[in-house]
């Protein structure tokens, strides 16, 4: 009896050593944190609050400077736990990159996810992926503390799946010109909330101004589309690569429909002209987009 009580012992003495041996290493692990960025919730709020407009085409974002601004924050927040990676949520049309959301994508320590963007430019499916993120991360044990910037109710869910497995989520906000921007069920959820303000942001966004060609009338010429076209076209060989644009010229002089989409909304953005029912106009844009590619292969 005394033998079996010994080994016994013996067997909790070593069980109680593994243990200490595994909260020891635990202790030294440092934590981890993760950023989610809801790219429309930040365009609108953040285009609002310093240019004056919601509209994406009215202003530019320099998204990698914002996000090493983020990246900063967190930092001095969770000082003494390590970036996971930057999770950038935005619509896209098919879900395939623009070139904005390609140089982002590029950027290190950031992972672009796309949700679709519908006929009304109203992004479908990004709520969900911020969700199916959080949630895996956090029951992966993989990060402790997730930074949400984003305003939707919609995000609930995702803030409540993540707390369900031990992780800690903290709202980022943007400040409001007037009212509130986020939710009011969101910040009931969150673990803290944080708003940053106008000087946070004001280095990153800045509004377009009209180009000087600009008529009185409003419209540009033919030659003025042509050359915003070429423009356009250096500006995606440059960011997307010669293999990924040397696909399209078996279509010429066609575009595929989501490139062309894009085409219009970013030409749009710099002409700062409508050229919707302008048929004119269009295909001088195209013609432009490409006479530069072609002119490179």
């Amino acid at each position: 009896m005394n033998d079996d009580l010994a080994a016994l012992s013996a067997r909790i003495d070593h069980t109680n050593e593994l243990l200490q041996r595994m909260l020891a290493e635990v202790a030294k692990t440092p934590s981890t944190h993760a950023i989610f960025v809801d790219a429309g919730y930040l365009y609108a709020a953040a285009g609002r609050l310093v240019a004056g407009t919601e509209d994406r085409r009215a202003f530019d974002l320099d998204a990698e400077g914002l996000i090493d601004a983020l990246i900063d924050k967190a930092r001095t927040i969770f000082a003494d736990s390590r970036l996971l990676r930057v999770y950038w949520y935005d619509g896209a049309r098919r879900r395939i990159h623009t070139a904005e959301q390609q140089t982002i994508a590029e950027l290190p320590d950031v992972k672009v996810r796309l949700g679709n963007l519908n006929a009304n430019n109203q992004q479908k499916g990004v709520d969900s992926l911020i969700r199916s993120d959080l949630e895996s991360l956090a029951r992966h044990r993989a990060i402790s503390d997730a930074a949400l910037l984003g305003g939707d109710e919609d995000l609930v869910s995702a803030v409540e799946a993540a707390q369900g497995y031990g992780a800690r989520v903290h709202l980022w906000g943007i400040e409001a010109p007037e009212g509130r921007n986020q939710a009011e069920p969101l910040l009931w959820e969150v673990d803290s909330q944080r708003t940053l303000d106008l000087d946070f942001f004001k280095p990153y966004v800045s509004r377009r101004t009209a180009p000087a060609y600009e008529s009185a009338a409003g419209r540009p010429t033919r030659e003025d589309v042509r050359f915003v076209g070429a423009q356009i076209a250096a500006k995606w060989l440059a960011a997307r690569g010669r293999d990924t644009l040397v696909e399209l010229l078996p279509g010429h002089p066609y575009l595929p429909g989501s490139v062309d989409q894009d085409l219009l909304v970013e030409a749009e953005g710099l002409l700062q002209y409508s050229l919707r029912g302008q048929a004119d106009l269009r295909r001088a844009l195209r013609d432009g987009f490409w006479d530069h590619l072609r002119t490179q292969y």
